[in-house]
C-alpha cells in the first residue's frame, strides 16, 4: 500500500508511505514556516513525486492531518488533499494531527506510558492530547484534543512545540521542544492503521475554536 500524507496543522509537510519502502518511509518533505502552506505545499508534493518517481496512479490513498491547527494552515492541506484524491479518484482519510507526533514520541527513547502533545495555539493557548502507550501497540488517544492555557493541562510530561513555548508550566522534554506534528509519521501511523484495518476519520477539520476573520454582518441602513 502505498499512501501520501499531508499535514499542515503547524507547518507544510508532506510525504509518500509504503509498507515496501524501508522503514515505510519513501519520500518526504517539510518546511519550518508556519505561515506559507498555500505558496509550498503544492510545490513541494510535486517535486516530491517526481522525485520519488511516482504518480497519482500509484497512490493507493491519501491521509489528511485535520488539526487541530490554525484555520487557514490547516484549510490549505485539507483542501490540497482533497482536490488530489479527487482528480486522482483515490480514498482520502483524515487522522488528527498531533496523532503524528504522539508516534514519533512512541518511536523515540523518551517513550513513556503516558504523555501529553502540545502545539502552539497562539492567544496564549496550546492544542494539546493525552495518549497512553502499550508495549508494541500504536499510541492511544485517550483525552482531546483540546485547546487550553497551558497551566490547565495535566501534570504529566509533554512533548511538540507548544510545551516548549511553555516549559515554566509543562513538563516539556528537551529534544521534543521544537517539533510539530509531520505527515512522515502521520503517514506511518495511518498505514499501520489501515493495515490493521482500523478505521480512520474522514476529512473534517478540527478547527476547535472559530477563525479570526469574520464574514461582516449587514449594514444598517441610515436613517
Amino acid at each position: 500500500m502505498l499512501i501520501l500524507a499531508i499535514d499542515t496543522s503547524a507547518v507544510a509537510s508532506a510525504a509518500l508511505v509504503s509498507s515496501e519502502a524501508p522503514g515505510s518511509v519513501l519520500a518526504s518533505f517539510s518546511t519550518e514556516d508556519t505561515r506559507s502552506h498555500a505558496e509550498v505545499l503544492a510545490p513541494g508534493i510535486e517535486e516530491m513525486l517526481a522525485g520519488a518517481g511516482v504518480t497519482g496512479n500509484d497512490v493507493d490513498a491519501l491521509v489528511v492531518g485535520v488539526g487541530p491547527g490554525p484555520f487557514t494552515g490547516l484549510r490549505s492541506g485539507i483542501a490540497t488533499a482533497r482536490t488530489l484524491a479527487f482528480v486522482w479518484g483515490k480514498p482520502l482519510h483524515g487522522l488528527v494531527s498531533l496523532d503524528a507526533m504522539a508516534l514519533e514520541v512512541a518511536e523515540s527513547a523518551a517513550a513513556v506510558p503516558e504523555f501529553l502533545v502540545a502545539t502552539d495555539a497562539r492567544r496564549k493557548e496550546v492544542y494539546w492530547a493525552r495518549y497512553s502507550l502499550a508495549d508494541g501497540r500504536l499510541p492511544v488517544l485517550e483525552d482531546g484534543p483540546h485547546v487550553s492555557f497551558a497551566a490547565d493541562l495535566p501534570d504529566l510530561p509533554a512533548f511538540g512545540a507548544g510545551a516548549g513555548l511553555y516549559a515554566d508550566a509543562l513538563k516539556a522534554h528537551p529534544d521534543f521542544a521544537q517539533e510539530q506534528p509531520d505527515a512522515l509519521y502521520l503517514g506511518k501511523f495511518a498505514l499501520a492503521r489501515l493495515e490493521a484495518g482500523s478505521g480512520l476519520l474522514d476529512s473534517t477539520p478540527l478547527y476547535l475554536r472559530e477563525s479570526d476573520a469574520q464574514v461582516p454582518g449587514p449594514r444598517k441602513r441610515a436613517l
